[in-house]
């Protein structure tokens, strides 16, 4: 079993991500190690316990660990207060403890919501991530953001809790569409740009086989977005300056899925990919970096198959004035001044409220025609 094991250095809070092949099957074994005794309450979705709730089970098994499950619809949709009221009751029912470990088994939706649970429930019990798809292999499950969404925007209602341990299980990557694979991969090729250009190298280079199913480059890829999302939260766990870097993209992509309805229209990695060639087109035109930067983005976007303007996404979208309104309900909004992700160049992002609105209205207007 090919596995790599990095550290996400916070003190007494400090975890542990695995990455490799077969985890599902071992994970009684690796969760041990945090002291699970008897069973686990485990959250996922309908489409995740079809494919992974066996394997977990099993997997569990082998070091002596039961578990119950509660299923929950699949889609965006569940990150709302009805569908967490009805995870919360279900781990008040199942008699989970302070001392008990509750699992989070599925993509973001699932990581978020079951996340937030935890952070609440008896005033915060542990959890363990196991990360079924990309996206949430490199982003959503490593940080200890969790939320849930609100008629007013996305993720804002949440609370900062750290999972007990991430368990990263390539494997499961083979299960997913194209299009979901390809969404995560939005944020994967968003690490290379903020912040390590020798990464967007190697994923010029790479993605494709990636793409194609190659295990050990996945694991690469998993293992060195982890490495950059964990190094930036040790530094700046509650987003008060650095780790607002991550957010590269997601100004112009929460806007976009606020406009989708958080609906198949748009999936967030899409949404990623699209405000990441957004946030570079403007900082060319702001004279921040060359035109040959933006340029590069989109051509790596194109050869993966991603969605890169807004003409790409079916169906109709608000008025450029409307969309960034819209980005106006962003948790990046401080004091009311709207923080925009810009670069330099390809690995120098950084973050600033100095942003032409006109600039960026052009931008979206040429991307949507």
């Amino acid at each position: 079993m090919s596995m790599e094991k990095l550290r996400v250095e916070l003190g007494e809070r400090a975890y542990d991500i695995l990455i490799g092949e077969g985890l599902l099957g071992q994970a009684g074994p690796l969760m041990a190690g945090l002291g699970v005794k008897g069973r686990v309450a485990v959250l996922t979705d309908d489409n995740v316990a079809a494919l992974h709730l066996e394997t977990l089970r099993h997997g569990l098994a082998a070091a002596g660990i039961d578990m119950v499950s509660l299923a929950l619809p699949a889609g965006e949709a569940t990150k709302s207060w009805p569908h967490f009221s009805r995870a919360v009751d279900w781990l008040l029912e199942q008699k989970v403890e302070r001392g008990d470990v509750v699992v989070a088994l599925g993509g973001g939706v699932i990581g978020d919501l079951a996340g937030f649970a935890a952070a609440v429930l008896r005033r915060g019990v542990r959890y363990v991530q196991i990360p079924t798809s990309l996206l949430a292999q490199v982003d959503s499950s490593v940080g200890g953001k969790t939320a849930i969404n609100s008629e007013h925007g996305k993720n804002l209602i949440g609370a900062f809790h750290q999972p007990a341990l991430v368990l990263a299980d390539v494997i499961a990557l083979g299960t997913l569409t194209e299009r979901d694979f390809l969404a995560g991969y939005g944020e994967v090729v968003k690490y290379g740009l903020l912040g390590d250009v020798a990464f967007f190298d190697w994923l010029e280079a790479n993605a494709p086989a990636m793409a194609a199913g190659d295990v050990e480059k996945r694991i690469y890829a998993v293992k060195r977005s982890c490495e950059m999302k964990a190094g930036i939260v040790a530094r700046d766990e509650t987003e008060q300056g650095e780790r607002a870097l991550l957010n590269l993209g997601h100004t112009f992509c929460h806007a976009l899925e606020n406009a989708t309805g958080y609906s198949d229209r748009l999936l967030h990695g899409e949404g990623v990919a699209i405000g990441c060639a957004l946030a570079f087109e403007v900082s060319a035109r702001m004279g921040l970096c060359s035109q040959e930067d933006p340029s590069r983005v989109r051509a790596h976007l194109a050869d993966m198959g991603l969605k890169r303007d807004l003409r790409d996404i079916a169906g109709d979208l608000p008025e450029p004035d409307k969309l960034v309104e819209l980005m106006g309900q962003d948790k990046k909004v401080v004091a009311g001044t709207l923080n925009f992700i810009m670069a330099r160049g390809i690995g120098e992002a950084f973050v600033t409220s100095d942003v032409d609105l006109g600039i960026v209205r052009d931008v979206l207007r040429d991307s949507a025609s």
